[in-house]
């Protein structure tokens, strides 16, 4: 392969090449994704951190479908947390997603503009060497009683305009791909930025109510009864609310109650307590 056909291999966010991460994202997103709707987050957590663990930390810098889906899986992450009331070590995922996203972008762009140029500086000359010959293909088009030799220089020119259209074509079409990829860079960037600061606002808020409402056991009970009257936001909302409760105050038996309600679990029994004998009365 040339150095220039290397370069747009590179380039191409459809590039064939086997990329473990980005491979193996493709395949348990969608499972994981249902898994969490389901309420089943801690699965899921543990999946993403054990995939992370394994592979998220060899990722090459400079593959930035890799790298973007790194940023993905640490949103990913998030979400578990998130839904599994975790919201500490969500705001971790999240400020390391937004890291991820920072870096790939500083990584990509020169890197494809790069082969930006490469391509550019082709497409010009593919569009020169079109526009010299076109003259002369319209003048053998027009004469009449061609000899056999222009009869063949006729065809050849033919065959050299549309391998230059064609090269044109491909060049047109990576220009557009990189700009697709850095678009699609530049937006993960941003969404991993506006998550990662919405989140901690969030988290702030909390901390100030709580404060408010003179502690985590008063707020927790407050909380309670506005997540338990809001029954019209997805279940998936409710059930991730009442487990962040159930995390700040695992005391609280109506929270735990919630949480079994919107699992659909019923509530297990307290065992019951046995009887205390009563002493034996003495006979007189």
């Amino acid at each position: 392969m040339t150095r220039f056909g290397f370069l747009l291999a590179c380039a191409l966010a459809t590039a064939l090449g086997a990329q473990s991460l980005t491979d193996r994202f493709k395949e348990v997103r969608g499972p994981w994704e249902l898994q969490i709707e389901r309420g089943d987050a801690a699965t899921v957590r543990r999946g993403v951190e054990a995939l992370l663990g394994r592979e998220g930390l060899t990722v090459n810098p400079s593959d930035y479908n890799d790298m973007y889906a790194l940023v993905a899986l640490r949103g990913l992450a998030a979400r578990a947390c998130v839904s599994e009331g975790s919201w500490e070590e969500a705001l971790v995922h999240l400020g390391k997603a937004q890291s991820a996203a920072e870096e790939n972008l500083g990584t990509a762009e020169p890197l494809l503009a790069k082969t930006r140029m490469e391509h550019e500086l082709k497409l010009r000359e593919f569009q020169e060497a079109l526009a010299k010959q076109a003259p002369r293909l319209k003048e053998l088009d027009e004469a009449p009683g061609l000899s056999q030799e222009q009869v063949k220089l006729r065809q050849q020119l033919k065959i050299f305009m549309d391998e230059q259209r064609a090269a044109i074509a491909h060049s047109e079409r990576a220009l557009k791909d990189i700009d697709g990829i850095l678009a699609r860079l530049r937006q993960a960037k941003e969404t991993a930025a506006k998550t990662h600061a919405d989140w901690q606002a969030f988290f702030a808020q909390e901390k100030a109510e709580i404060t408010e409402a003179g502690g985590t056991t008063r707020y927790v009970a407050g909380k309670l009864e506005q997540v338990k009257a809001d029954d019209a936001r997805p279940r998936p909302e409710r059930l991730a609310y009442a487990r962040r409760l159930q995390k700040l105050d695992p005391s609280n038996r109506d929270v735990a109650r919630l949480v079994n309600g919107l699992m659909g679990r019923e509530e297990e029994n307290e065992p019951a307590k046995p009887k205390k004998k009563k002493p034996a009365t003495k006979k007189g």
